[in-house]
């Protein structure tokens, strides 16, 4: 059974390149009926705190990527690190380092003067038993270091082919610190052992880490797990994704409005193709679809606007009834009163279409529902302006009619006929008499169909608007 596992470290918040991490792992693991693992890598205890563990697991659970088994805590499995460490100690693979930090200060400073990299010399290792015995007995503080071999270590990756390192230019590492606990590599390693973790699937600037865990998984007696390095995501100027490119962070994403299955969809296309250039992913074809022979090789550069597109097109498949709680809640934050459920959702469905996020629909829903919000934007006050007289005759003509029909008949079509045959009698256009209406109503010169926003606004509220714009924006 595939086995994957997905270990964050709570020290910040889950970003972009960790959640895209999680999801190539749990989109395998559904793909295959596997067991997606959630361990949380809380060795650092300095900087880890409750706080950040709270935002990973909020985040994950927003983005819909549900784990089969934990969150487990790598620091309570702190003991198996140790006694793991010890038994490479004692096979030989390892040896105590009585080496202090000044000492190594040291050695790292000659390096850096004669212009080479820093590699421990191995001094400790020559050291007999008797020598160590007493040193160990007399209470001087040691590390534990693996003793790298001489030759290749390789492994076939899933996404870059063979990759291979040689022992000659590999550091004997430290696996056990002076305190007794262990280093990443080793603490990683006894866990994913344990946790019978099959495939590793992370960045590929874990690549440099992965020869000192191919060589501890081999001298514990494990077999090497699949190994997936993913490439990098990048911004638009080619670096590193970082703060500088605006929102890093997925909880980020979800404040300004990006529904979790769109985040999902973009998420799995940085640096993973389907085939067929297909762009818009429900999740079921996702998963249907996943592979790690379609992650590419390069690295995968993050479009804000890309991730905006994406979201409106999820926003326009979705159902009003499934937007009305992030938008009611924006709304909510805005100041304006909640409607009954039926109008809200004729709203939402008014504008889904021309929205981009929760929060650009939430904005053009509060307008429709609360008059104190119309104000004419550039557009708008740019075709008061153009029509001048001709603005406040446009709207005098479409009042007459609107005040004609009926409320039973308040209706898309009824409305659109009327307004018709009124321009008609007029020998205007029809644009000419629907676009003074939209301003009125909305203060854009962009909406959805004007008759279909009058149903939407309703009688009373949009005359009242109508009359509120004549007589603001109308001749003295």
């Amino acid at each position: 059974m595939i086995r994957v596992r997905f270990a964050p470290s709570p020290t910040g918040y889950l970003h972009v390149g960790g959640a895209r991490t999680a999801l190539f792992n749990w989109l395998l693991a559904r793909k295959t009926d596997g067991v997606f693992v959630l361990r949380i890598e809380d060795t650092d205890k300095q900087r880890s705190t409750e706080a950040h563990t709270q935002v990973i697991l909020q985040g994950l659970t927003w983005l819909g990527l549900d784990w089969d088994e934990g969150p487990f805590f790598q620091g309570t499995f702190a003991e198996r690190h140790r006694d793991d460490a010890l038994r490479l100690l004692d096979a030989g693979y390892a040896y105590r380092c009585f080496c202090t930090t000044a000492a190594l200060d040291g050695q790292r400073a000659a390096a850096a003067r004669a212009g080479t990299a820093f590699r421990y010399d191995r001094r400790c290792l020559g050291l007999d038993g008797a020598e160590t015995a007493r040193r160990v007995a007399a209470g001087e503080p040691f590390t534990v270091r693996f003793r790298i071999p001489d030759g290749e270590v390789a492994w076939e990756d899933a996404v870059h082919g063979r990759i291979a390192f040689q022992g000659k230019d590999l550091d004997d590492f430290i696996i056990l610190r002076a305190d007794g606990s262990a280093i990443y590599n080793m603490a990683v390693v006894s866990d994913d052992i344990a946790m019978r973790i099959s495939h590793v699937i992370r960045g590929d600037d874990h690549i440099s880490n992965t020869p000192k865990q191919a060589l501890l998984y081999r001298a514990l007696g494990a077999d090497l797990p699949v190994f997936a390095h993913v490439p990098m995501i990048l911004g638009s100027d080619g670096k590193k994704l970082s703060k500088r490119h605006g929102a890093t962070a997925v909880g980020d994403y979800r404040e300004m409005g990006i529904l979790p299955a769109a985040m999902r969809n973009f998420l799995a296309l940085l640096g993973w193709s389907p085939g067929n250039d297909l762009e818009i992913l429900p999740q079921e074809e996702m998963i249907r679809r996943f592979t790690l022979e379609g992650i590419q090789k390069k690295a995968a550069v993050f479009d804000p606007a890309k991730l905006e597109w994406m979201n409106g097109r999820y926003l326009s498949a979705f159902p009003a009834a499934g937007l009305a709680g992030p938008v009611s809640r924006e709304l909510s934050r805005l100041g304006v009163a909640l409607p009954s459920a039926d109008r809200l959702h004729s709203c939402i469905d008014a504008v889904k279409a021309r929205s981009r996020t929760i929060l650009d629909l939430a904005a053009q829903v509060a307008v429709r529902l609360d008059a104190g919000r119309v104000a004419p934007d550039d557009k708008g006050r740019k075709l008061i302006e153009k029509l001048g007289e001709r603005f406040a005759t446009s709207l005098d003509r479409a009042a007459g009619v609107l005040e004609a029909i009926e409320a039973p008949r308040w209706t898309a079509d009824s409305i659109i006929a009327a307004l018709t045959a009124q321009a008609e009698r007029d020998g205007v256009k029809l644009g000419d008499l629907l676009q003074p209406v939209r301003v009125a109503l909305t203060g854009a010169t962009v909406s959805e169909p004007v008759n279909e926003l009058l149903v939407v606004v309703g009688k009373a509220e949009s005359l009242s608007r109508i009359r509120a714009a004549r007589g603001r924006f109308g001749p003295a």
